[in-house]
């Protein structure tokens, strides 16, 4: 049986979703875990899954294809699926596994499909799996915004926006500190308050009651505790 290949579909075109997903369903071991209208719902997807493979449109508002392949980690690999020939040179240069060109066959996908499992043995696949994201998208004064987890120390929730705190300054979002803590990776912020998230690598010092991050004092809530002393044990 082949090696399972985790992949998203990324195209602001439904029929041209349909299509894909159809022709991908009949290929043993293939596993499409969303579909994608544009790059901003990719990155969320992305940032929380573990993907291997991308079937990605060039020609999309917002962020296009080719700026979305420049942005992400390089060792999620990417097919791109275009009606525009002349991008080709474009994507073979961003390290492509392949160039499809609308309407894309069953035999054409088949042959993609093939190629890329003879260049990635079930070992490497399963390394870019464990890979994760390094950064999310938020919306901030009407466009979105990347936030490197690398910057980022911590964030703060208000009534109805959120104070995100990064090594050099602050950014305003009107998201919930619910749906962020949701794109966040469990192994890198951890949730101490209902008001807070921490970054962990961050964290210098912390007792029963607080955490300390540069020298800011982030309270550990009660009904938070248990969670937090269990998840900061590992490090002992």
């Amino acid at each position: 049986m082949p090696a399972s290949i985790n992949c998203i579909l990324v195209d602001d075109e439904p029929v041209a979703l349909d299509i894909m997903e159809n022709h991908l369903s009949k290929i043993e071991g293939i596993h499409v875990l969303e579909r994608c209208s544009n790059a901003t719902e990719a990155f969320n997807i992305i940032s929380k899954e573990n993907v291997h493979l991308i079937f990605l449109d060039i020609n999309m508002p917002g962020i296009s294809g080719i700026s979305f392949a420049k942005s992400i980690n390089k060792n999620l690999q990417i097919i791109f699926v275009t009606a525009y020939r002349e991008y080709a040179i474009d994507g073979f240069d961003l390290h492509a596994a392949d160039y499809l060109l609308k309407p894309v066959s069953f035999d054409r996908l088949l042959d993609a499909i093939n190629n890329y499992r003879k260049n990635h043995s079930e070992k490497e696949i399963t390394k870019i799996a464990e890979k994760e994201a390094e950064f999310i998208f938020v919306k901030i004064d009407r466009q979105m915004v990347k936030i490197d987890f690398e910057e980022l120390l911590y964030i703060e929730s208000y009534a109805d926006y959120l104070k995100i705190h990064l090594l050099t300054d602050t950014k305003i979002t009107r998201e919930t500190i619910s749906a962020i803590e949701e794109k966040l990776p469990k192994s890198k912020f951890l949730r101490t308050h209902r008001s807070f998230i921490v970054s962990i690598t961050k964290i210098e010092s912390y007792t029963n009651e607080q955490v300390i991050l540069r020298q800011k004092s982030i309270p550990i809530s009660r009904s938070f505790k248990e969670q937090v002393l269990e998840k900061l044990a590992e490090f002992y």
